[in-house]
């Protein structure tokens, strides 16, 4: 598969345009499927266009793939939308592609799912792909879904879930973490012990480039996410070496976060900065992968590169 043609789904999104220039450096002939013409990403040499949403003549699109990476859909950040957006667009048209896939002669579906479609914003247990799944809001329920429905599909897949990315262009929480980090402020989280695992851009690529080499057939969930979880101040203390300043980390008692937090109805903000979201990929290590940016060195670097 080293050199092998692939479909991308999602390749002007976040993931996807990182995915886009990495894979192409792999050595891997991308085909980007998109929507619209004017949505062509930067370093794009193939695009097709069409609508996932509407599958069901990819023949085209798909003729001569030997593996799709669907990331197209709606995200977390999106919430307040009808779940049955939700469905529609990351249920029913994942579904439609993988059976489109299919009909093509495609090797491997790989789907970029979530670990919110194995459990809420925390969880106390280390997460493992054998429990059972316990999503809590649209975006994570309809990433459940999706990875159902495929193991009705015959096609040979995988579906990844991802801790929470992060890398140059990242948005949402993460993005908010950053412009803290960045501002000159000490900040309150020097008590939290709490651990929470993290996905760089650079693991996830190596982590897709694992499944597309795999030889035998997959069919299966995998958990992707870096090899060390950190707490939200060794997060903050690592954003602020990549800038080479000092942690700036002030000892606030967890207690004090959470009235504070909760009070003014941000009980979710909560659980993100002071509650465990830890996952073990130790199946996709058995697989071969080794992820090769450690969390704290990609934060750093996260911080110079876009300084």
């Amino acid at each position: 598969m080293a050199s092998a043609r692939l479909a991308l789904t999602g390749g002007t999104g976040f993931i996807g345009q990182h995915l886009l220039r990495a894979l192409t450096r792999r050595g891997y002939q991308v085909r980007v499927l998109l929507r619209r013409p004017t949505m062509l990403p930067a370093d794009c040499t193939s695009a097709v266009i069409g609508d996932i949403a509407r599958p069901q003549n990819m023949a085209q699109a798909l003729a001569d793939v030997d593996a799709i990476i669907h990331s197209a859909g709606l995200s977390v950040a999106a919430s307040g939308r009808p779940e049955d957006d939700y469905r529609v667009l990351n249920v029913e048209a994942t579904v439609g592609l993988a059976r489109a896939a299919q009909r093509a002669g495609v090797r491997r579906f790989v789907f970029i799912s979530s670990i919110r479609a194995q459990a809420g914003a925390s969880d106390a247990r280390v997460l493992t792909e054998e429990m059972e799944p316990r999503p809590t809001d649209a975006f994570g329920r309809s990433k459940l879904a999706a990875e159902q429905t495929l193991s009705d599909v015959g096609i040979d897949w995988v579906a990844l879930r991802l801790a929470t990315v992060y890398g140059p262009g990242v948005t949402g929480n993460m993005a908010r973490l950053i412009r803290l980090a960045r501002s000159p402020w000490p900040l309150p989280f020097g008590a939290l012990t709490a651990r929470r695992s993290l996905l760089s851009l650079d693991n996830l690529a190596d982590a897709i480039d694992c499944v597309l080499k795999a030889e035998e057939p997959l069919r299966r969930v995998l958990i992707a996410a870096d090899a060390q979880p950190l707490t939200l101040g060794e997060m903050v203390a690592a954003m602020r070496r990549g800038l080479n300043r000092r942690p700036g980390l002030v000892p606030v008692p967890s207690s004090l976060l959470a009235a504070t937090l909760r009070a003014s109805g941000r009980t979710e903000a909560y659980e993100r900065i002071a509650e465990p979201l830890v996952v073990d990929p130790a199946a996709l290590l058995r697989l071969g992968w080794t992820p090769p940016v450690a969390t704290e060195a990609g934060l750093e670097q996260l911080m110079r590169s876009t300084a």
